[in-house]
């Protein structure tokens, strides 16, 4: 615990020493993104057209360059393809290419982290992540009571929900317990079987998941969309890159970093995280973006500003990852030095409020403290972390850092949050 100004922390323990710090890195991340990139940084995903276009017709090929727009969501892919067709394209007689070489990631393995493949935060990043790969699938009680239908969203072509749902009486509960998910197939289509109770007291209810490769999925999505939207398409959707002499017909621009960071550390996203982690590798290093190219351009910002990191270790930037280290000085001399930044107070508010907003809203609700400071958390299986800034009853702002690694780490909340309280009111 260090006060900002003071020449020597408060307290300290143990602060030398690396450790691993589950979602606490994409401090290290953010406050590297907001310095090098900016916080009014934004991602193009751009497309382009090779060949005439007469009378709504494009003969010849379409390509669409992403950039790893952390943000391109599917109501924003939408709305770039509604662009699209209102620039008098409606079919197109070639194929669609998907330019994704702006990342390199072709060793990235969604089950290698905890063998879960298919769940959300296991996404890889990728230069063309549309709506995060994700399908989602919601739960509706059916009103004459006889069911629970399933509807999926976006309910593209190569994934299959089979719904083996029965709809029950009782409590709601650990809803998402009880029933089982068997995913088969791999990147190109996919069979999602759903099998087990519902209760009617769950009322409707979602869950997402990630069942296909990112090439696949986006093309899947394209040509849903586009066929949505009325448009007709007489060739495939494969990757490809831009042809020489194309020219844009339509871009979308993402929010800001500064709106960006936000998602990624109040809500702790780990595939907004990554997106960001590759961003800076291609940015810093030159395309295409690699996590060797982050690595290296993240550790020589810190050197740079002379924020001792001897033991920094970074695997994707986002903390999920078991490799990842930094020991709490480090995390808390960066966490000061941010201080001193232009760029602090873009930092301190995508960071979640205790007892307010994101992570931490359900955190130290009736305690003196709510509202009173900015903390990220970090939890991994041995592995629980807060970082951040509490501002105490008399107006002074401290760095707190709490690092656990044990095997017992989940018991560490009370300890943490009892720091927490200190500080404020010391």
């Amino acid at each position: 615990m260090h006060e900002v100004g003071a020449p020597q922390p408060v307290m300290s323990h143990a602060a030398e020493k690396p450790l691993n710090p589950a979602s606490t890195m994409k401090l290290v991340t953010t406050y590297a993104a907001l310095e090098l990139l900016g916080p009014a940084h934004t991602w193009a995903t751009e497309i382009y057209a090779s060949g005439s276009i007469q009378n709504d017709i494009l003969t010849g090929n379409l390509a669409i360059r992403g950039y790893g727009d952390p943000r391109l969501t599917l109501e924003n892919f939408w709305l770039l393809l509604r662009n699209l067709r209102g620039r008098g394209i409606r079919e197109i007689r070639g194929d669609v290419l998907l330019d994704r070489s702006y990342f390199s990631t072709d060793d990235y393995d969604p089950a290698r982290f905890d063998g879960e493949p298919i769940r959300p935060y296991n996404t890889g990043p990728d230069a063309l992540l549309v709506n995060f790969k994700a399908v989602t699938v919601l739960f509706v009680p059916e009103a004459d009571n006889r069911g629970v239908r399933l509807v999926t969203e976006p309910p593209i072509e190569p994934v299959q929900v089979i719904n083996n749902v029965t709809l029950t009486d009782g409590a709601c509960g650990d809803w998402v317990g009880k029933l089982r998910f068997d995913a088969q197939g791999g990147p190109d289509t996919a069979r999602l079987v759903i099998t087990g109770p519902y209760a009617r007291d769950c009322a409707e209810r979602s869950r997402s998941f990630s069942l296909l490769g990112h090439r696949q999925y986006a093309a899947a999505l394209f040509s849903h969309l586009w066929k949505e939207l009325g448009g007709t398409l007489t060739g495939a959707v494969r990757d490809g890159q831009v042809p020489p002499g194309a020219r844009v017909v339509a871009i979308a621009r993402s929010p800001a970093l500064s709106e960006v960071i936000r998602d990624i550390n109040k809500y702790s996203n780990n595939v907004m995280a990554r997106q960001l982690f590759l961003t800076l590798g291609a940015l810093g290093g030159g395309a295409p973006g690699t996590l060797d190219k982050s690595r290296v351009t993240i550790r020589q910002w810190l050197t740079q500003k002379g924020i001792p990191t001897p033991d920094l270790a970074m695997d994707n930037g986002s903390g999920l990852s078991r490799t990842e280290r930094i020991s709490p000085r480090g995390m808390g001399e960066m966490l000061l030095d941010a201080y001193r930044s232009p760029t602090m107070p873009e930092l301190i508010s995508s960071m979640p409020i205790v007892a307010a907003d994101g992570t931490m809203r359900k955190r130290l609700a009736n305690a003196d403290i709510a509202g009173q400071a900015h903390i990220k958390g970090g939890t991994l299986a041995g592995v629980r972390a807060i970082a951040g800034y509490v501002l105490d009853a008399r107006g002074r702002r401290s760095v707190v850092v709490f690092i656990v690694n044990h095997a017992n780490a989940g018991n560490a909340q009370a300890a943490q949050d009892a720091l927490l309280r200190w500080v404020y009111r010391r």
